[in-house]
């Protein structure tokens, strides 16, 4: 468990750095948002992997074309 809480704050602390560098609605956000959802997949916080699948998805669909694999899965 203490490794997914390290991989949390590690993938937190991209988030931030991205947020310098990218604009929130960039597909490399997305990204960081969705990594940050399989870690709590995996710990079984389902309610908090849903709201960042969520944002990664939000953010996919606006920037992506349709028929992108991340949308189109």
């Amino acid at each position: 468990m203490e490794e997914y809480s390290k991989a949390v704050t590690f993938y937190e602390k991209v988030l931030e750095i991205g947020e310098i560098f990218f604009p929130s609605n960039d597909p490399l956000m997305a990204t960081s948002y969705n990594n940050i959802g399989l870690v709590y997949y995996n710990i079984k916080e389902y309610s908090k992997a849903l709201s960042y699948y969520e944002r990664a998805l939000d953010i996919w669909q606006h920037t992506l074309p349709s028929t992108h694999p991340h949308i189109n899965t």
